[in-house]
């Protein structure tokens, strides 16, 4: 059976950036911003909050486990900030470890908090399919998989980027399949959570050159026309269509990227009948024509 977050999570090509071990001493605040960048933080003993973008601030405990597939504001304190609001200089200690707050007062929240990135160029299109926070408590096999993570990354061992590589991307379908489904943002993760939404979901990634309605699908979800598209808008986002036109172009971007044939193959193997077809459905959403969009790709691979 097709497993459609799989499918997206291997396309997003997650590898490693950075992880850092960080100590706190009550009370202390930090913030940074990040351009979108996907960021998580496990908390491995103590308290501490946790503040992304607009949302509102989540108290996390020991073992709690925090993705943003994309964040553009983060802001972190101990459980009882610092009266004044001001925020506190990390101070490095070296071997990737850090303390925040008074170094006078005792260790009291120690946490590990990092970025992983996206290699796809296409990850903004894909990170749109899940989603917006991932919180998730109680998972000990998160935290060690974390764990794995910050020791490959200090560690110069043969093969250390594959490992990487394959433990961020079994960290990152971990993280999103531990989330309670219907309590999630919309996105992906909880329109699989619906059984029904979830039949017509692997439907569009067993078969995506099929030339799926609204109708067909809701016959899948074995819900009216109506019901099924209200559902469906209002738990993965987007419309089932607009869903079913991002996957397609992931996956023919990917194709593309990877020179797997000429556009009329390409278009036929992402549901178009015609390469002038495609040619105008992918100009439209990507901006620029396939051929054009290979052409570029493949030169900055080569320059890479």
């Amino acid at each position: 059976m097709i497993d459609p977050l799989a499918e997206v999570v291997t396309l997003l090509q997650p590898g490693a950036r950075f992880s850092k071990l960080v100590f706190g001493a009550s009370p202390w605040c930090v913030s940074r911003s990040d351009a979108g960048q996907p960021f998580y933080c496990v908390l491995l003993e103590g308290g501490c909050r946790i503040a992304i973008d607009d949302h509102e601030p989540i108290e996390l405990i020991s073992g709690d486990f925090v993705l943003i597939p994309a964040a553009y504001g983060v802001a972190m304190s101990s459980l009882e900030p610092p009266p004044d609001g001001s925020g506190t200089v990390p101070v490095a200690l070296g071997n990737g470890e850090f303390r925040v707050g008074a170094p006078e007062n005792p260790i009291d929240a120690r946490m590990m908090v990092g970025h992983c990135s996206f290699g796809s160029p296409d990850a903004s299109l894909l990170v749109s399919l899940l989603p917006q926070i991932v919180h998730v408590r109680g998972e000990q096999r998160l935290a060690t998989l974390v764990q794995f993570v910050r020791e490959e990354t200090r560690e110069q061992r043969p093969a250390r980027e594959v490992v990487l590589s394959r433990l961020l991307e079994v960290l990152l379908i971990e993280a999103l399949r531990s989330t309670t489904g219907m309590s999630a943002s919309p996105g992906l993760l909880r329109g699989l959570a619906d059984s029904r939404l979830a039949a017509a979901i692997r439907r569009m990634h067993e078969a995506p050159t099929h030339p799926w309605t609204v109708v067909e699908l809701a016959r899948e979800a074995a819900l009216s026309r109506s019901t099924f598209f209200e559902r469906f808008s209002r738990a993965v986002g987007v419309a089932p269509m607009e869903y079913l036109l991002t996957w397609r172009m992931a996956l023919a971007k990917d194709l593309l990227r990877r020179n797997e044939g000429r556009i009329a193959e390409i278009a036929l193997r992402v549901g178009y009948s015609s390469a002038s077809t495609f040619s105008v459905a992918f100009t439209r959403h990507v901006g620029r024509p396939p051929a054009q969009y290979a052409r570029e790709e493949q030169a900055a691979a080569d320059q890479a």
